[in-house]
């Protein structure tokens, strides 16, 4: 459920276009008159925009922001500055171009997050992932797999090609015979043996539905007497637990598992701006609203309010713009 809140009768794109070009004129920025556009459009809405100012301009809406936003902001911090930047062209994008330019940035040699890549590939549905594979090559000339290939490893690696190129079902429709077989194959796999047996575990976060693993969890609780999530912990470990997990933790309850990633992002000294603006500008149409809900929740602190303690400026402004009223 979306948290974007978008006027009744929005302006057409025609006048977003012509009013943004009114805040890009005169000395520096009128940052806030973008932030109060570009904030309250959706996806659909902000294409248009771009289509427009394009043709009434001659000039890249992108490319303006980026000048527009460089610098401009909030003069005693640069960092401030950026990531305001950084948040607003993250969030002019479409879902599926957005994903491919986090993986591409994430996945570039020298600068590998792998936490980012894991997040946003073991995160989304199959029929996202579809979608992103086929923008990511149309923008850059190279297969998802491909880098993946070349830039992640190990067992990490494995489960990450496995899992962008494996059909999936997106039903809740559960085998109960094979629901059972697969928890007695991951325990024979992992706790019943000395070692691991990568191999099924990743052949069967790989293969089966959300519902198929949350069904497989329960399962494997009443079996054993353990959770799922704890044999992936004893028995795996780095970037490849990282996966599983995130795997597992998506297959009940995405929203959880994004409150929990944007509470690490801001608990102890410093933000981690990146993870904060990757979570909050790709999930704000999807289910922000389910994610606010988790956090208030889990850490008795509503997510706004956190977000709010941790930025400010023009920043903080943008990213409580997508985060909507503060129920």
């Amino acid at each position: 459920m979306s948290t974007l809140t978008v006027p009744p009768v929005p302006p057409s794109p025609r006048d977003d276009a012509v009013q943004l070009y009114r805040a890009f004129k005169g000395f520096g920025c009128d940052t806030e008159a973008v932030i109060n556009i570009v904030a309250h459009r959706d996806s659909t809405q902000r294409a248009l925009i771009q289509h427009e100012y394009k043709a009434m301009y001659s000039e890249d809406l992108l490319k303006r922001l980026t000048s527009e936003l460089h610098g401009k902001l909030e003069f005693a911090s640069c960092k401030i500055s950026s990531m305001c930047q950084t948040a607003v062209l993250r969030w002019m994008h479409d879902p599926a171009g957005r994903d491919a330019i986090i993986l591409k940035q994430a996945l570039s040699s020298g600068s590998t997050n792998l936490e980012a890549v894991t997040e946003v590939l073991c995160s989304r549905t199959p029929s996202q992932l579809y979608t992103l594979k086929q923008i990511y090559y149309s923008m850059f000339g190279v297969y998802l797999e491909n880098d993946i290939e070349q830039l992640t490893s190990g067992d990490h690696k494995k489960l990450l090609l496995a899992y962008v190129t494996t059909p999936r079902s997106e039903g809740f429709e559960v085998d109960r015979e094979m629901v059972e077989r697969d928890a007695k194959a991951l325990f024979k796999a992992g706790e019943k043996k000395l070692g691991t047996d990568e191999k099924t575990f990743i052949r069967i976060f790989s293969e089966r539905s959300r519902a198929h693993l949350a069904a497989i969890d329960s399962s494997y609780h009443n079996m054993y007497g353990n959770s799922l999530k704890k044999a992936v912990k004893s028995e795996t470990s780095g970037q490849f637990e990282l996966a599983l997990l995130t795997i597992l933790q998506c297959a009940h309850n995405p929203a959880k598992y994004f409150a929990k990633v944007l509470h690490k992002a801001m608990k102890g000294l410093g933000t981690d701006d990146t993870t904060l603006i990757r979570v909050i500008v790709t999930r704000t149409e999807i289910d922000m609203q389910y994610i606010k809900a988790e956090y208030q929740k889990k850490y008795r602190k509503s997510l706004n309010d956190a977000v709010h303690s941790e930025t400010s400026g023009h920043y903080r402004s943008f990213l409580l713009s997508l985060l909507g009223p503060n129920h």
